[in-house]
């Protein structure tokens, strides 16, 4: 959503609210908001609450705020809020997600979580120890219910972030009542799934309540959330054609499916796994307190519980109509072996802590201050497999125990803005974030319920990034303002160890200083048009997972790089703005570039014999596209609203030594055309209805672009999908929704299937 007509929607949507519903509580009809000035090229971030928004943002924003997406999406996960908004795509496999529904921007795919950044009030919910599917931010953090609005940062152009702004800032700011307050909600969920051999329902459930008060200077939030969700299968397990060998030997079996796997080669689908039935348990209680009207004390304490079971289904019958997960198996004259891990259940059982912590002054003055910390913690993280075939595996037997306790991330940030007069604001500030990784692997007799025994293998290590930053907003005359910044940056790695079951081997510290260097400027050349540039380095470090993986082969560390170079990159971008009728409609244009040096990817290194697979820097890779982006509120009648965005971007890798192969292809996971179709209609103060497309385009999973067919497990597949949702105000305090995503039941593909055709009721009461 566009800054200037976000403006004027809020502003006119707080005056009709505070109107038509005088029964709201007060903090809506006041709400804090996202506001233009006057010369629309930049954001003043008002309020006096924590923010990890600077004061002064030159570069794209869009956003959304909560009335917004009540009315329009169908959100039941935090990421959800993320759905429309222009050249964004979070990998959401089902409801509930936890632990791969990565972010994706104009120039990343979401196999590179570690260059977007996502903030919660401040506290960095990002998960930066690695860069992968599996380090995607912890979106459980957050509730839907809770939030106030969401606000979306382009590229590296502020020097208030590190370098893994390269791709986006994402800031949730979570609501702070200004009376009593009282909300409820009860969700609904249900999906037909239909893929391979599984034709199922998996359904779920949420409920959500929250409570809320100010009472002089203090005032405090609590709100709980429970997630109950049976997702469908996320995996298959599968065999080459071509591995099996031409015999009679081994159990005869019926059941497999034929199918072609990304690469075109055919292979056998022989069961459904990661059938993940997920429940989870949020709880967060924030406290605020005026110390004065200029100066504010903030507290949140946030809580995560999941217990994840992880179910498999064998598509496999042997001649008595048993179901078989193991052993070797006959497929049409020929010999396979399924290993027990093949088709294997799991188990998490995770708690993790947040403590954000803020002191902030909001004098509108001469000088501002703020100083804020947080601190997330993996205070219980369990993951359990067996190491034995189903059916054993399912009353327990053997297995290992992953163990990630005493993992975590802690920030600090000392900030202030100077105003010395109306031409200049600076802003300025320390920053250090430090990363532990903590990983054991132990043996365990009972895989579902038994101790520790034996250790497998182990893994650890650190890394921090301290920085000093600066930049300043000079407005030269009434219709230039330019905007330059720069931000130094010493970064450290140590304690990095790998161990097995016998040893452990030491990786040496590495400790390295870059500055990136930031501009923007902006031209007003009508009360309408608005033209704006803005170029900024990012230098995107290796994360803890990056720099300290491989395995011990003797008394060596193999298939690792710990020396590493940080990504760094160059980022572009042109942006013409205009404000249509009026200010109900809003127009941007944005050409963009970026060139990206030592980009970080798992491949192939070919420059040596034998070859290793392992996380390398590529060379150098280019992105140059166009980003459109619409809005308009009572088109052509009165409370029909449109919202479209549109999405090119060229990104090709352009050079590659140790895997020239990939030289000239597309980069992975970085599709062509994305884009998004919202349109909304308010029939009047009681019912709204919604129609949401989206559209992603063809895309690879693999640096050399082998993985041509698409429309297949593990494939990465183009997509169009339709939503609808209804919303209708029953009686002053209730609301019921009803939605569909997906509603034309499309099967796509980013490696797992997405959610096919999903039904969602939710019921709401609000005092």
């Amino acid at each position: 959503m566009s800054n200037s007509l976000r403006s004027v929607r809020l502003r006119a949507l707080v005056a009709a609210m505070a109107a038509a519903f005088p029964f709201l509580p007060a903090y809506v009809q006041a709400s804090e908001t996202i506001e233009n000035t006057s010369t629309a090229e930049h954001v003043i971030i008002n309020g006096n609450r924590p923010s990890s928004l600077p004061k002064e943002i030159p570069t794209t924003i869009e956003g959304i705020n909560a009335r917004t997406m009540e009315q329009t999406i169908n959100a039941i996960d935090a990421e959800d809020a993320l759905k429309y908004l222009p050249s964004l795509l979070v990998r959401k496999r089902y409801v509930g997600d936890y632990n791969h529904a990565v972010l994706a921007t104009r120039a990343s795919g979401t196999g590179n979580s570690a260059r977007s950044m996502v903030y919660a009030d401040g506290i960095l919910l990002s998960n930066l120890l690695g860069n992968g599917a599996s380090f995607t931010p912890r979106w459980g953090l957050v509730t839907p219910e809770e939030i106030d609005r969401v606000d979306v940062l382009y590229g590296p152009f502020s020097a208030a972030y590190a370098g893994n702004s390269v791709g986006a800032v994402v800031d949730y700011v979570t609501r702070m009542p200004r009376q009593f307050e009282a909300h409820a909600k009860l969700v609904g969920f249900g999906e037909n799934f239909q893929q391979y051999g599984t034709d199922k329902s998996y359904s779920g459930k949420q409920l959500s309540a929250s409570l809320g008060n100010k009472q002089g200077a203090f005032s405090w939030w609590l709100n709980v959330n429970q997630l109950d969700s049976d997702g469908h299968p996320i995996a298959f397990a599968n065999k080459l054609a071509s591995a099996g060998v031409s015999s009679n030997a081994g159990k005869a079996v019926t059941g497999a499916i034929a199918d072609k796997n990304p690469q075109g080669l055919d292979w056998w689908i022989l069961g459904a796994t990661g059938q993940y039935r997920t429940t989870q348990d949020h709880a967060k209680i924030k406290l605020a307190y005026d110390i004065s009207p200029t100066l504010r004390a903030s507290y949140t304490l946030g809580y995560w519980r999941n217990n994840m079971n992880s179910g498999v289904e064998s598509y496999l019958r042997d001649a008595a109509g048993n179901a078989v997960y193991s052993g070797d198996i006959n497929i049409v004259g020929k010999k396979y072996t399924l290993a027990p891990t093949d088709m294997a259940n799991s188990k998490n059982q995770l708690e993790h802590v947040t403590h954000g912590l803020n002191l902030k002054s909001n004098t509108k003055g001469v000088f501002d201050w703020e100083v804020a910390a947080s601190l997330y913690d993996y205070s219980k993280d369990i993951a359990r497999s067996p190491t034995v075939a189903i059916p054993q595996a399912d009353t327990g037997g053997a297995g290992r125990i992953t163990d990630g306790a005493g993992t975590g991330w802690n920030t600090l940030a000392l900030k202030g803005i100077w105003r010395p007069n109306t031409e200049h604001t600076a802003e300025f500030g320390y920053q250090r974030e430090a990363y532990q990784m903590r990983t054991q692997v132990s043996d365990t007799n009972d895989w579902m319920n038994g101790g520790a025994l034996k250790r497998f293998s182990a893994f650890q290590g650190n890394t921090q990034l301290q920085s000093l930053y600066a930049q300043d907003a000079w407005r030269i005359s009434p219709a230039w303002k330019v905007i330059i910044g720069g931000r130094f940056e010493q970064w450290q790695a140590d304690q990095g160890a790998i161990s097995n079951a016998s040893s452990t081997l030491p990786f040496a510290t590495r400790e390295e200083n870059y500055f990136s260097p930031k501009a923007a400027i902006a031209y007003k050349a009508s009360e309408d048009w608005t033209l704006k540039a803005s170029a900024g380095r990012a230098v995107r470090m290796p994360t803890v997972s990056e720099l300290y993986q491989g395995s011990i082969s003797t008394t060596a560390i193999v298939n690792n790089d710990p020396n590493l170079k940080p990504e760094k990159s160059w980022t572009v971008e042109w942006t013409a703005e205009r404000v249509l009728n009026e200010g109900k409609g809003f127009l941007r244009t944005t050409l963009f570039h970026e060139r990206t040096r030592d980009a970080l990817y798992s491949q192939v290194n070919t420059l040596v014999t034998p070859n290793v697979t392992n996380i390398q820097n590529v060379d150098e890779i280019h992105t140059t596209g166009l980003e459109l982006a619409y809005q308009a509120s009572d088109v052509y009648s009165r409370g029909l609203d449109l919202a479209a965005s549109l999405t090119y971007a060229n990104s090709e890798i352009t050079r590659n030594d140790k895997y020239p192969i990939s030289v000239g292809k597309w980069q992975p996971r970085v599709p062509a055309w994305r884009a998004n179709f919202v349109i909304s209609y308010r029939a009047d103060e009681k019912l709204s209805t919604t129609l949401g497309l989206r559209y992603s385009g063809k895309q690879y999973g693999s640096l050399d672009n082998s993985d041509s067919n698409a429309f297949t497990y593990q494939g990465f597949s183009s997509f169009v999908v339709a939503d609808v949702r209804v919303r209708y105000q029953l009686a002053r305090q209730w609301a019921a929704s009803i939605g569909i995503d997906n509603l034309n039941n499309k099967k796509y593909w980013a490696f797992h299937p997405y959610t096919q055709r999903t039904v969602v009721g939710e019921l709401k009461f609000d005092f």
